[in-house]
């Protein structure tokens, strides 16, 4: 993924595209020579494979709040109980001073700072950075609110550049906004002027004497209720750049929502933060509808999309939750004993998986291979990225009796 800059070198591109017949001998030649990638190897040259664990994605059905973290303002019937899994192509970068507190450098620092440079939280205006951080991706999971960023890469290049910080970091005050909110009730959300308000501090929080540069898309899923007598479930998504929110509806085995892709050109998607003319007031997309009890929502990075067509997520989806409801092996559950949120996670754990089959299959047919072609690059395989899902499904909050 590129970060923003003026579109010169690809516009001189489109006076050198080559022809389809080109790119078709192209495509072809790469296939021939498969067979030197996928001959048998000498057992005593092969590698060790890495260890299962090292395999697994990143899994969970929380992501972290502060210990003294206040309950959510949220008056909505209606939660998510959700799970995410994460993948990253490499390890992500460690937040800088101030965000990150540094290690004891001597023996003889005092004892009273010790403890502080044993807590590896990331702090902003003194409060924990919630969400969780996947190489330059950054997922966040509330009872109302899922969020999946993707930093774009590219700053990783640049001096003082960390799109790591920036995707976490808008994230995070993001879902604060959402939480001083009381929606749920006869207050409207407005996921727009939230996110408007986390990039403006992000910007506060990112300048001199602390100055880090970086840019991130950002899509959410915000669950409301509508305001009838009997109340039923609403989603907000909001969506800037190519992450993705899709709505699954399981009982019908179909997908009644995803957002559409944003970009300025391939491969760079409309994006906030440094040096960005995108805005959340004009760029921003904002989609209300009624959604269903047990309705799956999806927040992801575009290591999903760009790697499984959407049938493919469904169907992935699917055989996930028909796994866990039935307490297949390998799922790790037993039928009946699970909560709804280890069913979200297995389910955004499996959809991980599946992804990055794709991503590091350098002869695999992709939606990212297609979209390259259509653009005149002779492209084929999947494309590895950092791989996030947020896994939730709508549930009503049981009431007390009386």
């Amino acid at each position: 993924m590129e970060a923003l800059r003026p579109p010169l070198l690809h516009l001189s591109r489109l006076h050198s595209f080559p022809s389809p017949s080109l790119i078709a001998l192209r495509v072809q030649l790469q296939r021939r020579i498969r067979h030197l990638h996928t001959s048998p190897i000498p057992q005593q040259q092969q590698q060790q494979p890495r260890s299962r664990k090292s395999r697994e994605p990143r899994i969970g059905t929380t992501t972290p709040v502060p210990d003294d973290n206040a309950p959510s303002t949220s008056n909505s019937p209606f939660y998510f109980e959700a799970g995410y899994a994460l993948f990253a192509k490499r390890a992500s970068r460690p937040f800088p001073p101030p965000f990150l507190s540094p290690p004891s450098g001597s023996f003889s620092d005092p004892l009273s700072t010790h403890n502080q440079s044993r807590d590896r939280r990331s702090f902003v205006n003194g409060e924990m950075i919630r969400g969780i951080t996947n190489g330059d991706d950054a997922v966040l999971v509330s009872d109302n609110f899922i969020g999946a960023n993707d930093g774009v890469g590219a700053w990783a290049h640049k001096e003082r550049g960390h799109s790591a910080l920036w995707s976490r970091l808008i994230l995070h005050f993001w879902a604060l906004e959402a939480e001083k909110d009381k929606y749920g009730g006869p207050e409207e959300p407005d996921p727009v002027r939230y996110l408007s308000r986390a990039l403006q501090k992000t910007i506060e929080a990112t300048s001199k004497p602390n100055e880090w540069l970086g840019t991130t898309t950002a899509c959410s899923a915000l669950l409301h209720s509508s305001r009838d007598q009997v109340p039923h479930p609403l989603l907000y998504v909001t969506q800037l750049g190519d992450s993705q929110i899709m709505v699954l509806r399981p009982r019908n085995k179909e997908i009644i929502y995803k957002t559409k892709e944003q970009w300025h050109w391939f491969d760079c998607p409309r994006q906030l933060g440094t040096n960005s003319p995108d805005t959340p007031q004009q760029n921003a997309v904002v989609d209300k509808f009624p959604i269903e009890e047990n309705d799956v929502v999806l927040a992801m990075s575009d290591g999903v999309a760009d790697n499984l067509w959407e049938h493919e997520v469904l169907q992935s989806v699917m055989d996930s939750m028909h796994k866990w409801e039935h307490g297949e092996e390998g799922t790790g559950m037993v039928a009946g004993e699970s909560s709804y949120a280890d069913g979200m996670r297995f389910v955004a754990q499996e959809l991980v998986k599946a992804a990055r089959v794709i991503a590091e299959d350098p002869f695999a047919e992709s939606p990212f291979m297609e979209r390259s072609i259509e653009e005149g690059l002779a492209t084929e395989g999947g494309k590895l990225d950092d791989i996030s899902v947020v896994a939730a499904l709508c549930s009503k909050r049981k009431l007390p009796k009386g």
